[in-house]
């Protein structure tokens, strides 16, 4: 089932999501499937619940396609429940990066370039690793929804507002994108 993707404005991109239990999701494996349908379809890497009106901390992330510059993740497909970031480090690199919930919107981010993190998989199994490169920064990016802030946060205040009115256009449904999506300030009946 593909779900429709929560658009920039809407209040639930804004919170902090909060830890979930396995006996509030019985239907976890469904969930992430449903999860990895939807961000196939808008063609991403990652899509964490927020982006699908969930609050909950939980992602996914699929980076084959990064496997032409980094062949490690040509397999690279995981859930993260209950995710914490446990440690970044590395001198921050810049990367032009984009969101399925910003549509045409693109701006460069730095981040660390190694995480250590700690999660939880969809069979409920822990895991604590280390993610380097193009890895670590798609998790940081997923792992940011979960906590509530957006890779337009990470720029600067002049940035921010050469792109407000976009940023503003796209919370009213003015943007033309080919999956679903729910915005937050559209005027009803169109």
């Amino acid at each position: 089932m593909k779900y429709p993707i929560v658009a920039y404005g809407d209040p639930i991109l804004r919170r902090k999501a909060p830890s979930i239990e396995p006996d509030e999701y019985p239907h976890i494996k469904e969930l992430v499937t449903n999860m990895y349908e939807t961000m196939y379809a808008a063609r991403g890497v990652g899509l964490a619940a927020p982006q699908i009106g969930m609050s909950a901390r939980l992602f996914v992330v699929d980076l084959s396609p990064f496997d032409d510059e980094e062949p490690e993740l040509a397999d690279f497909k995981k859930a993260f429940i209950n995710a914490a970031i446990l440690e970044e480090s590395g001198t921050e690199w810049s990367f032009n990066e984009g969101c399925l919930s910003i549509p045409d919107i693109r701006e460069d981010v730095s981040r660390k370039p190694v995480i250590r993190m700690s999660y939880y998989d969809q069979n409920w199994k822990h895991h604590e690793e280390t993610f380097k490169g193009m890895a670590a920064r798609v998790i940081q990016h997923e792992y940011d929804h979960i906590e509530g802030k957006l890779f337009t946060d990470k720029l600067s205040p002049l940035r921010k507002r050469m792109i407000e009115k976009k940023l503003n256009d796209i919370s009213k449904g003015a943007v033309d994108v080919d999956y679903r999506m729910k915005f937050p300030d559209a005027k009803k009946g169109r």
